[in-house]
C-alpha cells in the first residue's frame, strides 16, 4: 500500500466532457474517458494508492459514468457535490473524502489532488495544505493562475505523466517518515 492518497477530479481530468449526453435534468447518462486516463487510474489502483473521487456533480452521473468505463471499483470514497450540498473550493469537498478513508489533517502532507480546474481543484486543495496537481490539457478551463491560491504545486500536460509524479511523491513521504523515526 502507498502512503500518497490521490484525491481526483472527474470532468475533464478522466473524463472527456465534450462527449458527455445527458438527460433532461442534465444527469450524464454516457461519456468517454480522455485518451489514457482511464489506463492511469486502473494504474494507480494496481499501484496501491488509495484513491478518492472529488468532484462536483450528481452521484447519479459519476454512477452511470464510472459503471459504463466499468472503474467504479478503483475508487475507495467518494465526495460529490450534489450529495454534500457545496462544490469545490469548499472545504466540506475535502473534509469528506477525508473522513471516508480515515484521515485527520496530520495526513494532509501525504494527500495530493488532481484536477483541471484552479478556482475549485487547486484553490480547495491550497487552503487545505494539499499538495494540488494541475491536469493542463483542458481546452474548457483557463490555466494561467489570476492569484497567489491558484497557483498548483504541479502541472503535466497528459494522464499518463502523473505515475511518475505521484511514485516521486509517494517516496517523499515515505522519506519523511522514515526520518521521523
Amino acid at each position: 500500500m502507498k502512503d500518497l492518497i490521490v484525491f481526483i477530479d472527474s470532468g475533464d481530468t478522466i473524463i472527456d466532457e465534450s462527449t458527455e449526453i445527458k438527460d433532461e435534468f442534465g444527469t450524464v447518462l454516457h461519456s468517454k474517458m480522455i485518451e489514457g486516463a482511464g489506463e492511469t487510474l486502473v494504474k494507480l489502483y494496481e499501484s496501491g494508492y488509495k484513491i478518492a473521487l472529488v468532484a462536483d456533480g450528481t452521484k447519479t452521473s459519476f454512477d452511470n459514468i464510472y459503471t459504463e468505463n466499468g472503474l467504479d471499483y478503483c475508487f475507495h470514497a467518494k465526495a460529490i457535490s450534489g450529495e454534500l450540498g457545496k462544490e469545490k473550493p469548499a472545504e466540506i469537498m475535502f473534509r469528506h473524502a477525508m473522513n471516508e478513508l480515515g484521515l485527520t489533517d496530520e495526513d494532509t502532507h501525504r494527500i495530493v489532488m488532481i484536477g483541471n480546474n484552479l478556482k475549485r481543484d487547486i484553490v480547495g486543495a491550497n487552503r487545505m495544505g494539499i499538495t494540488s496537481i494541475l491536469i493542463s490539457y483542458s481546452p474548457r478551463y483557463v490555466m494561467q493562475p489570476g492569484n497567489e491560491e491558484e497557483i498548483p504545486d504541479y502541472v503535466i500536460a497528459k494522464p499518463s505523466e502523473l505515475i511518475g509524479l505521484l511514485e516521486q511523491l509517494d517516496l517523499q513521504v515515505k522519506n519523511k517518515k522514515i526520518l521521523k523515526k
